[in-house]
């Protein structure tokens, strides 16, 4: 029977194996020339057996110690229904994974009632994890292991921005969104997958805008940014562990001032 409140010692030391399990698994293949898939029959949506093989066993050891809660995976779907729910990208970053660049990571978000309040974002290659349960946000590399902390910053135009990459925005009505965004801020910088919002939450960014994402996109770095001081919402407003368009912020009077602009371009 799933208990009414979530034992989060519990949930933490399940991310972390879960993360361990799932670096034994990629870094063997990164940078080793494995072979890539595509999903699409139209365009480019690459997976490789690092993707697929991560999650089965992330997978596994939540299922082990949650059974009766929730899982939604990337590459392979959802399985049971419970207010507790496990959200997972074995691989964020997939095409930075197969160009060799240390910027992807392994997503595990812990969600109640739709809410994302626990997760983890581990890139292994680097050493480095950002970890998160309700009232802490941590960065952990070696022997160091501190708090993550957002900056104070509330003036947009000093502001530094990230996006994967402009084409996302790949409307005329979303182009001119970022096009507004990247006008109102100092600082731009692409290609940063998952890695942005772990910066922006351990203070060495400002801003992160993308559009389209998915549930397993996100779920992890929700309260990473937040427990860290942070702020992240869909364009609209609304809570964004779901997915959709997204901005995430230093704080909420930076996250306004985006959705301002946003909203009026």
């Amino acid at each position: 029977m799933t208990s009414a409140t979530p034992d989060f010692a519990r949930v933490e030391a399940t991310l972390i194996a879960a993360a361990e399990a799932a670096a034994a698994h990629t870094l063997p293949l990164f940078r080793s020339g494995l072979a890539v898939d595509n999903k699409l029959a139209v365009g480019f949506d690459p997976v490789t057996e690092a993707d697929k093989g991560a999650e089965k066993v992330i997978r596994a050891i939540i299922e082990e110690a949650f059974p009766d809660h929730a899982v939604i995976g990337e590459e392979w779907g959802t399985s049971g229904e419970s207010r507790f729910s496990w959200i997972i990208d074995p691989v964020d970053g997939t095409r930075a994974f197969i160009s060799g660049a240390p910027v992807w990571g392994t997503l595990i978000g812990f969600a109640v009632d739709g809410v994302a309040v626990a997760g983890i974002m581990s890139q292994p290659f680097i050493g480095e994890t950002f970890l998160a349960v309700p009232g802490q946000s941590r960065y952990i590399r070696g022997d160091i292991n501190q708090p993550n902390r957002t900056t104070a910053l509330t003036d947009l135009s000093a502001a530094r921005v990230f996006t994967t990459t402009p084409r996302l925005f790949n409307t005329p009505e979303l182009l001119a969104k970022w096009h507004a965004i990247e006008a109102a801020t100092r600082l731009q910088r692409f290609g940063m997958d998952c890695y942005g919002y772990a910066l922006l939450a351990a203070g060495h960014a400002d801003l992160v805008i993308e559009p389209y994402l998915n549930t397993y996109d996100i779920a992890a770095l929700v309260p990473i940014i937040r427990e860290a001081g942070g702020a992240i919402a869909c364009w609209d407003g609304s809570e964004p562990t779901a997915g959709g368009n997204v901005i995430a912020a230093a704080n909420e009077t930076l996250l306004e001032k985006a959705l301002a602009i946003v909203n009026a371009s």
